[in-house]
């Protein structure tokens, strides 16, 4: 599986390391995925998904309704 958030579609970046001799070498940041069970009200289920933590952040203030209507229309597979 890829390292994307199934929500938010963060995926990883990339840059340089910068040496003190200020030499680059290419380097890549990856988003910080955590895997989180979620109980969605309107399936009336939990849903185990690949989340950034700002995402995990973001439905837990604003909830799971968004969540359930992408999942509704498949743009995240549930198994």
């Amino acid at each position: 599986m890829s390292r994307r958030c199934q929500v938010s579609g963060v995926g990883p970046t990339s840059g340089h390391n910068v040496s003190h001799a200020h030499n680059r070498t290419k380097r890549r940041f990856l988003p910080n995925l955590q895997k989180k069970r979620v109980w969605v009200q309107e399936l009336n289920r939990f849903i185990t998904l690949k989340l950034t933590t700002s995402a995990i952040k973001t439905i837990a203030k604003n909830g799971t309704s968004h969540v359930a209507k992408m999942i509704k229309e498949k743009k995240i597979k549930v198994r």
